[in-house]
């Protein structure tokens, strides 16, 4: 079977994540660690034990989802599972996307946990609280969603496609009023629901341009390795393995749509038929078999679920 591996982004922590995998797998504990190192404060704690509004912070829950993302790989690895063996792909949800490249050995796990750390605190201080919000459209489609946002957005403020995650599921980014239209002009066009999301900024969008010139510089002091697989970039949604190029997507990821839907319709044209969400939470997985149906799909967060991934994989 052909394998991509899918990373989770921000909304899937909860309290407790990985601490299963940390107590059980040595190499589990030692991301965990060294997440709590490159940042220098126990991280882990705020992961293990909450509270949940600190973990849920912009600035913690990056870096806190990528550590137990890369705590999983590690233990799959423990188990045998190779990247480079066993997975074709890798692909991750907006912040899913750094741990992917971390998986796939393009950037340390210390140097990950500061970018993402960076990258939480620019988009929260992009936008004064209050003043940017994000609605999901459900029940349009991305040319009838990006119709609402049009209309929605006047000449000094914005709302934008920020995820177009699956059929039927958009989500809008912008000026909080812009937003309230959206969902309004939603609802008039037809859509099942339309909901404002509890965030606390205005994600992937022109108002995050002051965060994408805080990660143009951030991403200039680090390193990036070739991808040991390819990385299906979110603004591209096709593959790319080429350094400089991962550098200048994931600068304009921070503004740019996340083009999940296009990414999991790539995977499946291309031979794909098995896919794994590795880390917290089940958001990708139930995406992926909705668009996919002819793939299995499956989760990884736990001993139990590690356990048995890697004997998929390993058969």
């Amino acid at each position: 079977m052909t394998t991509a591996f899918l990373f989770p982004g921000q909304g899937s922590q909860s309290v407790g994540m990985g601490k299963a995998l940390a107590d059980a797998i040595p190499a589990a504990k030692a991301v965990f660690d060294e997440v709590d190192e490159a940042l220098g404060e126990k991280l882990s704690a705020t992961i293990f034990e909450g509270p949940q509004d600190a973990l849920t912070r912009t600035r913690n829950a990056q870096p806190a989802l990528m550590a137990v993302s890369m705590a999983t790989l590690r233990a799959l690895e423990a188990d045998g599972v190779s990247i480079a063996e066993h997975v074709s792909f890798v692909a991750g949800h907006s912040l899913g996307e750094y741990s992917a490249l971390a998986a796939a050995g393009s950037l340390t796990i210390g140097d990950t946990a500061r970018l993402l750390r960076a990258r939480g605190e620019a988009m929260q201080k992009a936008v004064p609280e209050g003043q940017g919000a994000m609605a999901a459209l459900l029940g349009l489609d991305l040319d009838a969603a990006a119709a609402v946002a049009c209309q929605a957005a006047t000449a000094d403020e914005v709302c934008e496609i920020a995820n177009d995650n699956a059929p039927g599921q958009v989500v809008v980014s912008g000026h909080a009023s812009a937003i309230a239209r959206a969902t309004e002009i939603a609802k008039e066009k037809g859509a099942r629901r339309a909901m404002m999301l509890p965030v606390s900024a205005p994600f992937h969008c022109a108002l995050m341009e002051p965060a994408a010139e805080v990660m143009a510089n951030a991403l200039a002091g680090v390193h990036i390795h070739a991808p040991a697989v390819p990385l299906i970039a979110n603004v591209l949604a096709v593959p790319i393995t080429d350094p400089t190029q991962i550098r200048q997507h994931l600068v304009e990821q921070v503004t740019g749509t996340v083009r999940w839907r296009e990414s999991m319709e790539w995977l499946g044209a291309n031979g794909v038929d098995r896919v794994a969400e590795i880390g917290a939470g089940k958001v990708l997985t139930g995406m992926a078999k909705r668009m996919l149906p002819d793939a299995a799909a499956s989760t990884a967060g736990t001993p139990e679920e590690v356990a048995a991934l890697a004997a998929l994989l390993l058969d």
